[in-house]
């Protein structure tokens, strides 16, 4: 084999490389066809939140509405998360991610709500840019963001205990813009990290393509945070 493989000057193994590169792209494709209807249908769902008879009643009633929407998506991510054979089987994958994604735009609707309909606008307009501009990046850039998986894991933990530090003092205006920056930056670069993990090829970890619910998952999570961050951004900043 070792033989034949040098005689026909690397022919088999640039077929492997070629049928690689061709299934990554289909993989790609399909998770990128899936993420961009989660990201549609959690639109829809949020944009209802805008109708005033809607709006009216969330805001006074959000607090036991957000548990409502938790706990399916909850339940429904550590099911995709943590089960192998629900996630890469259909048509029960697909059920499982369209009530998550339900589950979400109605958290998310509960959320923008409490915001004006031009600084929902003006995040959203920045967090495509940002998106695109990541996405762009990662797929063409020579660093490798997937050896950085631990310190990615550590940064969001860091947040995490400073989103609680900031919750005590939520007046503070420039406390929730430094942690909503840091918080945009870390899930910027959880986006860059979940687009090289699809990528496969030279990069250190990459996803099974079989796993494309998973790597769905992932970036609409990344999304739905840095829209958030931006979200947050931008409200402390018209309240200054």
């Amino acid at each position: 084999m070792f033989q034949a493989d040098s005689e026909s000057g690397g022919l088999l193994d640039s077929a492997d490389a070629f049928s690689d590169k061709v299934i990554r792209l289909g993989f790609m494709r399909k998770v990128y066809s899936i993420l961009s209807l989660q990201l549609l249908l959690t639109t829809a769902v949020a944009g209802l939140f805008y109708i005033e008879p809607i709006r009216a009643y969330t805001q006074g009633n959000g607090y036991w509405l957000i548990w409502v929407a938790f706990v399916p998506s909850f339940i429904c991510l550590i099911v995709m998360s943590c089960c192998e054979g629900v996630r890469r089987k259909s048509p029960g994958n697909m059920v499982c991610l369209g009530i998550f994604t339900l589950a979400e735009g109605f958290m998310m609707g509960i959320v923008v709500s409490t915001y004006s309909a031009k600084e929902v606008l003006i995040a959203l307009g920045i967090c495509v840019v940002v998106v695109f501009g990541l996405t762009i990046f990662a797929l063409q850039t020579k660093i490798d963001f997937t050896a950085m998986g631990g310190a990615l894991l550590v940064a969001l933990l860091c947040l995490m205990m400073f989103g609680f530090f900031a919750a005590i003092f939520r007046g503070n205006n420039i406390l929730n813009l430094v942690y909503a920056s840091i918080g945009a930056f870390i899930f910027g670069l959880y986006i860059i990290f979940d687009t090289q993990m699809m990528m496969g090829g030279k990069h250190k970890y990459a996803l099974d393509p079989e796993e494309y619910i998973f790597a769905s998952l992932n970036l609409y999570l990344d999304i739905i945070n840095l829209f958030l961050f931006i979200l947050r951004i931008v409200g402390s900043s018209n309240n200054n």
